[in-house]
C-alpha cells in the first residue's frame, strides 16, 4: 500500500509505534527572532498550527510576518509518538509536515495569518503539493481554540468561492482541533533551515489567487 504510486494515510494499528521520549533536542532560541522554540510561552500571545507543504520555506513565510514571536516546525496529525523526520517521510506515521506560530494578537491577528496560509500554497492537491507527493505535504489548519476554529472554517469557505470563480478545485484542508494531535517538534537540523541554508530548497507556491481578510464580507 506505501509504495503505491497514490499516497495513503496508515490507520493506527498500520502506523509506527514511535517512542515515549523523542531521539534529538531542539534547539532554544529561533536564529532569526531570537526569541525560545519551545514554550511556556509569555501570557497574552497565541498558538497557531500551519500544514501547507514542505515546513522549510513554510517557516520562513511567517517568521518574516510582523507579530510573530517565534516559529517552529513539527511533525503533527498522526499517530506514531515522537517521530523522526525518515519516518514521516515512510507514509507510516499519519503526521504532516507544521509550522507552529506563536504570535501576539495585538499586532497581527490569525486572520491575517489565514491568508498567509490559503495564499503560500495550492490547498486542492491533496497529499501533495507540486512535485512534493505524500501524505506529509497534506494541506490542514490545527487550531486551539473556538475562535481559531471559527475562523479557520469561514476562511476555508470564502476561498473555495474565490477559487471556485478562478476554475480551480476543491479545496482538501482539514481543519481540526489542536488539543487531541500532539504537536512534536523536528530535528534541529529542520528549525529555521532557510536561514542557515539561504540557497536551500523551497517548494513553497501558491495558485495566484488572492484570499479574502474580511470572511463575512467574502460570504455575502
Amino acid at each position: 500500500m506505501f509504495l503505491s504510486r497514490t499516497p495513503v494515510l496508515p490507520t493506527p494499528e498500520q502506523a509506527l509505534p514511535g517512542r515515549a521520549e523523542p531521539e534529538f533536542s531542539v534547539p532554544a532560541r529561533h536564529t532569526v527572532l531570537g526569541n525560545p522554540l519551545v514554550g511556556p510561552y509569555p501570557e497574552g500571545l497565541e498558538v497557531a498550527d500551519f500544514a501547507l507543504g514542505c515546513f522549510w520555506g513554510a517557516e520562513r513565510k511567517f517568521w518574516q510576518t510582523e507579530g510573530v514571536w517565534t516559529t517552529l516546525v513539527g511533525y503533527q496529525g498522526g499517530f506514531t509518538r515522537n517521530p523522526s523526520y525518515e519516518e514521516v517521510c515512510s507514509g507510516l506515521t499519519g503526521h504532516t509536515e507544521v509550522v507552529r506560530v506563536v504570535f501576539d494578537p495585538s499586532e497581527v491577528s490569525y486572520e491575517t495569518l489565514l491568508k498567509l496560509f490559503w495564499e503560500s500554497h495550492d490547498p486542492t492537491q491533496g497529499f501533495r503539493q507540486g512535485n512534493d507527493v505524500g501524505t506529509q505535504y497534506r494541506s490542514a489548519l490545527y487550531t486551539h481554540s473556538p475562535a481559531q476554529a471559527a475562523a479557520a472554517e469561514a476562511s476555508r469557505a470564502a476561498y473555495q468561492k474565490v477559487l471556485t470563480g478562478s476554475g480551480h478545485g476543491e479545496i482538501t484542508t482539514h481543519v481540526l482541533p489542536a488539543a487531541d494531535r500532539p504537536f512534536y517538534p523536528a530535528e534541529a537540523y529542520h528549525q529555521q533551515y532557510l536561514d542557515k541554508n539561504p540557497a536551500g530548497y523551497c517548494g513553497i507556491g501558491g495558485t495566484g489567487v488572492s484570499c479574502p481578510i474580511g470572511v463575512a464580507k467574502a460570504e455575502g
